[in-house]
């Protein structure tokens, strides 16, 4: 009977230990060694598809690099941007990381990263259209992209503009590819998107002398990285890569490629 018991004790213990040791890897396999960036792959210069099918641009290079860092595989999912928070909480991305701008409403539904890149919203009109000021818009029709920071601008400081053009309500579009063509076919008179989009689609456009850009009265924005709100380990591990890129100049570097000067922050 002792050697039953002893063998059954012995058995129970190693049983144990087992699903100690199991428990033990499930904890650890918790943490992802791969991190979903979700993107709007038409966002030129931040992520975009060339010609050849190759994903590239500024935040993409930029990821690729905080990967390294931080001995994670970043894969790169282009979503519907409108539906970027949803797509985070619902798990099918881990980050949002295609020119993000942090706000006081985002902050509310996803955590940051510190901010890497300074920008700001103008509006770019067609040189023909005789529009050299933000008041000249008044009656004008105004497109953005659908759940653009420059969307959530307009509608957040309807005295700056939402008062002024046609309708009180911008023309959306799902990216701003389609905007750009439209406002070139004259279907709007003016697009209100990002400084960096801007300058960069302008400069490699051939039909750059065709437009002009406007400043507005919006304050200026900083781009970060967004996530959820209990991923605090992974905020601090690229919040420590991006410091190192900023201490090393990598990202002086990524942004002297991608805008010729500086912007990074």
């Amino acid at each position: 009977m002792k050697k039953q018991r002893l063998l059954l004790l012995f058995m129970s213990l190693f049983c144990l230990v087992l699903m100690g040791c199991n428990h033990q890897q499930q904890r650890i396999g918790t943490k992802k060694s791969t991190l979903i960036v979700g993107l709007d792959d038409s966002y030129v210069p931040m992520g975009f598809v060339k010609k050849s099918g190759q994903l590239t641009g500024f935040d993409v290079d930029l990821a690729k690099l905080v990967g390294q860092k931080i001995h994670r595989k970043i894969v790169f999912q282009p979503i519907d941007w409108s539906m970027k928070e949803t797509e985070l909480r619902n798990g099918t991305i881990d980050l949002i990381w295609n020119g993000y701008t942090k706000t006081p409403q985002r902050a509310q539904k996803v955590a940051f990263s510190q901010p890497y890149l300074k920008d700001s919203q103008v509006v770019v009109v067609k040189r023909s259209s005789n529009i050299h000021n933000m008041q000249q818009l008044k009656g004008k029709v105004v497109g953005t992209q659908a759940g653009s920071s420059g969307y959530s601008a307009l509608m957040g400081h309807p005295q700056l503009l939402k008062n002024r053009i046609k309708n009180r309500t911008p023309v959306l579009y799902d990216n701003i590819e389609n905007g750009f063509l439209d406002l070139k076919a004259g279907r709007i008179e003016g697009f209100l998107f990002d400084r960096v989009f801007a300058d960069y689609y302008l400069a490699h456009s051939k039909d750059r002398k065709q437009f002009v850009t406007l400043t507005t009265d919006f304050s200026g924005e900083s781009f970060a990285i967004g996530m959820r709100k209990n991923d605090s380990s992974t905020r601090q591990e690229i919040n420590s890569a991006l410091n190192q890129l900023r201490q090393n100049g990598q990202l002086k570097k990524l942004s002297q490629k991608w805008f010729q000067h500086d912007i990074s922050k």
